[in-house]
């Protein structure tokens, strides 16, 4: 393992709105040879245009306690609050979203409310992996450790690893974000044997609520209401299964293996008995993020989805569950303290989904009526407080607009992805909140949950009673579009590959944060997620509109594809501007390819030509001078400059195409019987602006191994340059774990041939025709 160590520079000053660099660290003779300064941060590449720029609108504002350019220690800060443990050192074990997020996030709090963005420093673990990628949160932290690469068991998931270095960094505190080992009980219990503060749920808490079976057991337990699942198949005589904690605080072993289905079979038996009427859910109780779930409607594929499960989160139980029809995702952020007080800090929106992953998240949920949302509310601060819940987590429900009705769905002991909604609408910073909480700081001595619950002495330490009393109405609202490596022409298909730039520029109602730098990338070990955008409103229209808007210019150059354009035609359907979706309502769109993404056929294939024809005059043009400025005066190539054949091959059709330059950026193509003159320009990013017809269009191309990337006018297409029925070929880039044909058997066109690991997930490769 190597170490690393940086200068935290310009990043955390765009935060805070200064414009002064921070200073760069002297190269220190008693530290490894490994260790290097801040010009590191130079061969890891240029730092991408703007990777997270807030408004106003995100950052957390409050009246600044301390007079000008004054500043006040951790201990001073956690004394005066009524804390009792400084944290002054975080590990960050999490890559990614999580640890951009992280980082920016307490820096801005520490800056704020210390007057000092140095006064936390951060360790960040980097895999070789992310180090190529250029991430940002490599850049972000104090210093890094480099780590194992491959998956994540390897590095991020492996709690020996994250406790090794949490001692030799000699840190006070370690922040697991989501996914990874986030809700692994091995790791708090881990760092509390060493004396280190997990900043989360301790592993007793974490071992009920963060396992779904157990959290359901505890939740049929408090008579929160259920669907149909393994522990309660939904009849007079089926349960549901209840438990009482054992000494240490967990469901007894003998009662949670009641909840489980262990093998195929048993998971046949449990679907029998629930019925396929609804649709089964097989669903791993350590899953999460659209990890280790599946849906299906028969016997046959519910024993694919048990096998795709069980590799997809090795070792984790699992379950089966009724799918609840017309049903919204809600969920209600929580904090609780270990002073046994739980708040409710509102909730959010996540129904727009596609495969169980969320797409769009919003807040709040206008959706539920306003006193059965307060009542589900209530209900998670009870569920939370009654277990003695330390740290930020997410109760879920599914909630049937109709009926009114809601049931329990999960509770996620940490934090997740789509927190920022949750800061939109409350103020409430989450990452320095848990931050607060670990410090042992009581939730009614957080200056920014007092001053959402209205308390005029936003400084004061009079108690709150978050059961009782009721935070201030929520007068705005707010979106957010998870921008990720996905090509949805494909089902969604991951895709892996470099960044060359991200242009995305905030603006009063709008602010996003990205992963990855330019000339980044994402790689195969990956999540897909790499940006997250939100737009606030005073109402959810002005949201829906802003984000439109922030989603139509933004633009990601490289050898990966991103749903972007696909968010904003969904964002323009009649059902979400109506609000009358559910969870099953994208998987449906999807199924029925009822939204599409591209240009007229004759666009794209003119546009293809264009790019084809301005680079072929270029890599010509190359080697004449070349070989002039060699002395070769042969002038044989000159002529193929200016009159040449191109061809571009679109839906199973051969387009040639024959060019004449009749200026130095005018081209005539001839196809058929049609002709069309083009005036072309190279702009200084290498996008060619195009002018045909009577308009301009701007053009962007780049030559793969499966054919020609087209980026016409911000939407990609993919245009095959070879086509042979006889291979079987994907842009996927990651592991086969099963073969699902012998080989020498017959395939079907549209049938899956082959399963492969990539970005976390299991996906079926399908084949493209049949032989």
């Amino acid at each position: 393992m190597k170490m690393f160590r940086r200068g935290y520079g310009a990043a955390m000053l765009a935060i805070v709105a200064a414009s002064v660099a921070a200073p760069t660290e002297a190269f220190n003779l008693k530290t490894p040879a490994t260790f290097l300064t801040n010009a590191f941060s130079k061969q890891l590449g240029k730092v991408q245009n703007e990777p997270f720029t807030p408004s106003a609108l995100f950052m957390s504002t409050i009246e600044e306690p301390l007079t000008a350019g004054s500043t006040k220690t951790v201990e001073q800060y956690v004394k005066e609050r009524g804390g009792n443990l400084p944290i002054k050192k975080v590990l960050i074990a999490n890559n990614g979203m999580a640890a951009t997020k992280a980082i920016l996030s307490m820096r801005q709090w520490a800056y704020m409310e210390l007057g000092d963005e140095r006064a936390i420093q951060f360790v960040a673990m980097a895999s070789p992996e992310d180090l190529k990628a250029n991430a940002e949160f490599i850049r972000l932290a104090d210093s890094f450790v480099e780590v194992p690469g491959g998956v994540n068991r390897n590095n991020y998931a492996n709690v020996e690893l994250i406790t090794k270095l949490a001692i030799e960094q000699g840190v006070d505190g370690v922040w697991p974000g989501w996914g990874h080992a986030s809700e692994k009980p091995e790791l708090p219990e881990s760092l509390a044997a060493n004396g280190i503060k997990f900043i989360g749920p301790t592993a007793p808490v974490m071992s009920v609520l963060g396992d779904k079976i157990a959290a359901n057991i505890l939740a049929q337990t408090a008579k929160v209401p259920s669907i149909p699942w393994s522990g309660s198949f939904g009849g007079p005589d089926d349960g549901p299964l209840v438990a009482d904690l054992t000494p240490e605080g967990t469901i007894p072993k003998e009662t949670f293996q009641k909840g489980t289905a262990r093998t195929v079979e048993e998971a046949i038996e449990t679907a029998r008995r629930i019925g396929y009427e609804n649709g089964i859910m097989v669903k791993a109780s350590e899953g999460g993020g659209g990890k280790g779930i599946r849906f299906v409607d028969n016997e046959e594929d519910l024993k694919n989805a048990y096998i795709q499960v069980s590799n997809e989160v090795v070792g984790s139980p699992i379950f089966i569950m009724q799918l609840c029809k017309n049903a919204r995702h809600l969920e209600v952020q929580i904090v609780g303290d270990e002073h046994g007080n739980a708040v409710a800090l509102n909730g959010r929106d996540c129904s727009t989904q596609r495969r169980f992953q969320k797409i769009f998240e919003e807040g709040p949920p206008t959706i539920a009526k306003p006193d059965t949302f307060k009542y589900m509310q209530k209900a998670a601060q009870r569920l939370t407080q009654n277990i003695g819940y330390v740290g930020a987590g997410t109760v879920e429900y599914l909630y049937n607009a109709d009926t009114d009705d809601f049931f329990f769905l999960e509770l996620n002991p940490r934090l997740q992805v789509e927190h920022p909604v949750t800061e939109g609408i409350t103020g409430v910073n989450m990452p320095a909140t848990q931050l607060q909480v670990a410090m042992g700081i009581p939730l009614y001595n957080i200056p920014q949950i007092r001053q959402l619950y209205g308390k005029e002495d936003m400084y004061g330490t009079d108690k709150i009673d978050f059961l009782e009393e009721d935070y201030k109405p929520i007068d705005s609202h707010v979106i957010a579009a998870r921008i990720t490596a996905e090509n949805p022409d494909e089902g969604f298909k991951p895709t892996s590959g470099t960044i060359e730039r991200i242009k995305f520029q905030s603006t009063s109602n709008v602010w996003g944060y990205f992963s990855v730098g330019a000339n980044g990338g994402i790689h195969e070990y990956a999540d897909s997620q790499f940006g997250h955008l939100f737009a606030k409103g005073a109402n959810r229209e002005q949201a829906r509109k802003a984000l439109i808007l922030a989603l139509k210019e933004i633009e990601v150059r490289g050898e990966i594809r991103t749903t972007v354009e696909y968010l904003v035609e969904l964002l323009e359907t009649k059902e979400f501007i109506e609000n009358t979706i559910d969870t099953s309502w994208l998987d449906g769109l999807i199924k029925e390819k009822t939204i599409t993404v591209g240009q007229p056929d004759d666009l794209t294939v003119t546009s293809a030509a264009i790019f084809r024809a301005y680079q072929h005059v270029k890599d010509r043009t190359a080697e004449v001078s070349e070989s002039l400025a060699k002395g070769q005066v042969s002038t044989s190539g000159i002529p193929g400059i200016n009159s040449f054949n191109v061809e571009v091959a679109y839906k199973d059709v051969k387009y040639p195409f024959h060019v004449e330059r009749l200026a130095n950026d005018v081209f005539r193509f001839s196809v058929g019987d049609s002709v069309i003159d083009a005036r072309v320009t190279e702009t200084a990013e290498g996008a060619l602006l195009a002018t045909f017809g009577g308009e301009t269009h701007r053009i962007f191309g780049m030559d793969e191994p499966l054919g020609l990337r087209l980026v016409l006018d911000g939407v990609t297409t993919l245009m095959p340059s070879v086509f042979d029925p006889s291979e079987l070929r994907t842009d996927v880039t990651g592991k086969v774990v099963r073969y699902l044909q012998d080989n020498g058997a017959n395939v079907e066109a549209g049938k899956p041939y082959v399963e492969v690991e990539a970005m976390k997930m299991i996906m079926p490769i399908k084949a493209s025709e049949s032989g």
